[in-house]
């Protein structure tokens, strides 16, 4: 693993984004054991970093650039309206490094969104989600993660980890509601996906 990371980082940043198709991302990835020597796990996270600003997207996982194992990052500046943000709760998010990540719902209120992923360019899909979630893990620093997530960043720390899980937003999608951009720049920039439901013919949660 360290040779592999070592010759993905001989190249400048960003990374190669790994694209719906390969198999890397429908494997469970390995947990971190910390067998990256101190220095080279930095330069790796912030590799991820760079490709995650340049895609640009606010979240991605070690499998997106083809390693397997139980890291992502996250980071959000939310620059959205004022109706986005109280209709998607989507608030920043700093920089955050999530190490062995898992979560669980809190309470059974789901929200329904569109989602999009940089492994699956050109499209859209309404992704019905726990809209409270906690999250345990670790940060790259080994220090214990157990913190609540509501709203937007809720969506970011299960699509994430999702990725770790060799799953992809797409395998909890509404298929009726899957739209490429053009469609999505054309039709869906309202704050919630209820006009897309309506003509689209789906149902979102109650």
């Amino acid at each position: 693993m360290t040779d592999q990371i070592e010759q993905l980082l001989s190249t400048n940043a960003p990374l190669p984004i790994v694209t719906a198709g390969n198999p890397l991302l429908r494997r469970e990835s390995e947990r971190y054991n910390g067998r990256l020597p101190p220095a080279l796990l930095s330069r790796f996270i912030e590799a991820l970093r760079l490709t995650m600003h340049a895609a640009p997207g606010v979240g991605l996982a070690a499998p997106q650039v083809g390693v397997p194992l139980r890291i992502a990052v996250i980071e959000d500046p939310a620059p959205v309206t004022e109706e986005v943000r109280v209709a998607r709760g989507r608030v920043p998010q700093a920089f955050r490094v999530l190490v062995n990540p898992t979560y669980e719902p809190i309470g059974p209120t789901r929200a329904a969104f569109f989602e999009g992923c940089l492994s699956v360019p050109g499209w859209q899909a309404v992704v019905a989600r726990p809209a409270e979630v906690r999250l345990r893990g670790e940060d790259e620093h080994g220090r214990t993660l157990d913190e609540v997530f509501t709203g937007w960043p809720a969506r970011i720390v299960q699509h994430e980890t999702d990725h770790l899980n060799g799953m992809l937003y797409l395998d909890r999608a509404e298929p009726r509601s899957l739209s490429s951009s053009q469609a999505m720049t054309e039709r869906w920039t309202q704050p919630t996906p209820k006009e897309a439901a309506v003509a689209l013919g789906f149902e979102l949660p109650r």
